[in-house]
């Protein structure tokens, strides 16, 4: 029995016979156009698409073709179920009687996101950004049709690729108005103010902006958001999200995604979302992926840093740094522990570097989970997919190679499904204009040191944008809608109570040790409510997804 076709987003095909059959007879006709056009390369119908979207078409020989857009904006899950290809735009959509997959869950505890291909679900996968699909006579093949391809440019000139470069943000942004209200998420920073600001010059009608504010000292920058709103003269909205409303919509928020998810910033994405919905707003537009597409993230500029180590001679760092920093008294002495932590950063390799001070690893995996469940799980799975990705990108640059590894990891698994996952729930579309393919292309062939002029992040974006934005937003640091949990769960009843009850629940389950729980709720979260709350976070959201998706789940003794 044929399957049911699956398309979603919004294409956009460049090939004009293509374009020309979307919009007569529908984006289904046009990618049965597309894939075929040359069916012995499937790549070659994906290529054919921009845009956010997923498809699964069976075709009438038989074979099954999908693919999903380069950031997998949209998402596509499949499985192989007696010799048939079933797909489906969420994994617990194609869950029936599938087992949980304990080396998901440590991916999730590691990542805080459970990375493509793997789901919660054992035998259920998600098909990774970039990547087209074949099943044809029971034989799955899965593959990248795009790869990150960087080119360093000979020569650049700043006037001509600061124009261009406007020019692309505006069409980027007008390009993703769907004729409603025209909204944005504005959270005071570069990206969600040059939104803002764009919104407000396309339009034709004031803006509406959206802001989330804490009443929790270094967690709110609702100055910055209003700066912004007044400066571009937008219809300007904003809510403090309160640990009362995180009673309410913890439970909600973990359950409405397809598997455990532990994003932090997702419940304020989500008021922020339904305060837009509730204003009139049917699409909201985000600023995720200036930073990962430019060069904003401070480990950019760090990781170079540490990269300066491998220009010192070899024989002076293993002959004289590495032993009086790292094998004697010297490096523990005030003044010197600094220059032995950076010797011991920087001999470590990238990606593996950039996971130093992952929360799982830092806290000590033997000292977190059983050994029951330690025994069922790759520890180095993680480790070995990151090291697979950062190869992929084709640049010999560390910087770009680090833009690549964020799009995946950053932007794919975590930001996307975040901003995705809570508008849904909140029933607002959603729009990603930094993301344009477009603004990718441009972002491939700038030079390298227009991302990260020596230590300065983000600086081409920054310049091309001096008169636009208002310099204080230039100059601020990096913040976004982080969380407050830690500190508001240690002084709140009713957001402690939620914790408390959902990790002694997980504490059952075999997975966690109940020696950990009790001494991360007894006592490290009073040490350090921000540091810690993260975990105690993570911990109370996989409970209350298994609470709903899989309530008898337990790991065997």
């Amino acid at each position: 029995m044929p399957t049911t076709p699956l398309v979603l987003g919004s294409p956009r095909f460049a090939d004009p016979t293509l374009a020309a059959l979307a919009q007569a007879d529908g984006v289904l006709a046009a990618w049965q156009a597309a894939i075929a056009q040359d069916p012995a390369n499937p790549a070659t119908a994906a290529l054919q698409a921009t845009g956010d979207f997923a498809v699964g078409v069976q075709e009438a020989s038989g074979r099954t073709f999908l693919a999903v857009d380069r950031f997998a904006i949209r998402s596509l899950c499949y499985r192989v179920v007696d010799g048939q290809l079933r797909f489906a735009a969420r994994a617990d959509a194609l869950a029936d009687s599938a087992e949980i997959d304990p080396q998901a869950i440590f991916d999730y505890l590691y990542f805080h996101a459970i990375p493509s291909p793997r789901t919660i679900f054992k035998g259920v996968f998600r098909l990774p950004p970039g990547h087209y699909a074949l099943f044809d006579n029971g034989k799955l093949t899965i593959a990248p049709y795009w790869v990150p391809t960087f080119e360093e440019p000979r020569s650049a000139d700043f006037g001509s690729l600061r124009d261009e470069f406007r020019g692309l943000l505006k069409n980027a942004v007008a390009g993703q108005l769907d004729g409603g209200k025209a909204a944005c998420f504005l959270s005071g920073g570069t990206d969600s103010s040059t939104v803002a600001g764009m919104l407000s010059d396309i339009s034709g009608q004031k803006a509406a902006t959206y802001s989330i504010g804490f009443d929790a000292e270094g967690y709110d920058e609702m100055e910055y958001a209003r700066l912004a709103a007044k400066h571009f003269k937008t219809e300007h909205h904003e809510y403090y999200v309160t640990p009362e409303d995180l009673v309410r919509s913890i439970a909600d928020v973990a359950a409405s995604y397809d598997q455990p998810f532990g994003n932090s910033s997702a419940l304020p994405s989500y008021y922020c979302a339904r305060f837009a919905k509730n204003d009139g707003v049917t699409k909201i537009l985000a600023g995720d992926g200036g930073d990962e597409l430019f060069g904003g993230n401070s480990r950019y500029a760090k990781q170079r840093v540490f990269g300066w180590y491998n220009v010192i001679p070899a024989p002076l760092r293993s002959g004289l740094m590495e032993p009086l920093l790292e094998r004697s008294p010297l490096g523990r002495l005030p003044g010197f522990s600094k220059a032995a932590s950076y010797v011991e950063q920087a001999k470590v390799p990238m990606p593996d570097r950039l996971q130093m001070y992952n929360l799982l690893l830092r806290l000590g995996v033997n000292d977190v989970l059983t050994p029951a469940f330690l025994q069922q799980v790759n520890i180095q799975g993680p480790a070995e997919q990151q090291r697979a990705i950062w190869t992929q990108a084709r640049t010999d640059d560390q910087v770009n190679r680090t833009l690549a590894y964020d799009w995946r990891y950053t932007l794919a698994e975590s930001d996307l499904p975040k901003v995705c996952g809570t508008t849904r729930l909140a029933g607002l579309g959603v729009g990603f204009p930094m993301l344009d393919e477009a603004l990718l292309a441009f972002s491939l062939k700038l030079p390298t040191e227009y991302k990260l002029k020596g230590m300065k992040l983000r600086w081409f974006f920054k310049e091309a944008l001096r008169g636009f934005l208002p310099d204080e937003i230039l100059v601020k640091k990096k913040q976004g809608f982080g969380l407050p949990f830690g500190v508001w769960m240690t002084r709140h009843d009713g957001l402690k109570k939620v914790a408390v009850d959902a990790l002694n629940s997980l504490a059952t389950r075999n997975i966690v040790r109940p020696e950990f729980i009790r001494s991360l709720l007894t006592e490290r979260l009073q040490e350090h409510p921000g540091y810690y709350g993260e975990m105690v976070w993570i911990l109370m959201m996989l409970e209350q997804w298994l609470q709903v998706h899989a309530a008898g789940y337990k790991m065997p003794a």
